[in-house]
């Protein structure tokens, strides 16, 4: 089971606020950033759309114009506008930009290297 308290958990959760897009069979979901982490995203979705726990959906979040972050979540836990997906599967220069922007909000190189280690403990992504 996924540790809820701050304390326990592996990897810094990033505030961020970025549109995103969760695609499903036949269209797109709109949705809305709350955090990012090496392992995982926040977002904010319609309550009204039924997505499956466990389920692998491909997610974009759109830091800007030109820069995003694509990967393949598998939605975890659910309550009302929140949904909260553990990264199966991340591209290379995806990671890279999450890697960067987690370095920037950390502030501190040390903090970065934990999360390296906690990422690379759990096998591939």
């Amino acid at each position: 089971m996924p540790a809820t308290n701050p304390e326990h958990r592996h990897f810094h959760r990033i505030a961020h606020d970025a549109p995103a897009l969760i695609a499903l069979e036949d269209s797109s979901l709109a949705a809305r950033t709350l955090d990012l982490s090496l392992r995982g995203c926040l977002l904010e979705i319609d309550p009204a759309v039924a997505l499956a726990i466990g389920a692998p959906y491909p997610i974009e979040i759109h830091l800007s114009d030109d820069v995003r972050i694509a990967m393949r979540g598998i939605l975890i836990h659910r309550r009302e506008r929140r949904a909260g997906f553990e990264c199966e599967h991340i591209d290379l220069d995806s990671i890279s930009t999450l890697r960067r922007l987690v370095e920037l909000n950390l502030g501190d190189p040390e903090l970065l290297d934990r999360d390296l280690e906690a990422l690379a403990a759990q096998g591939p992504v």
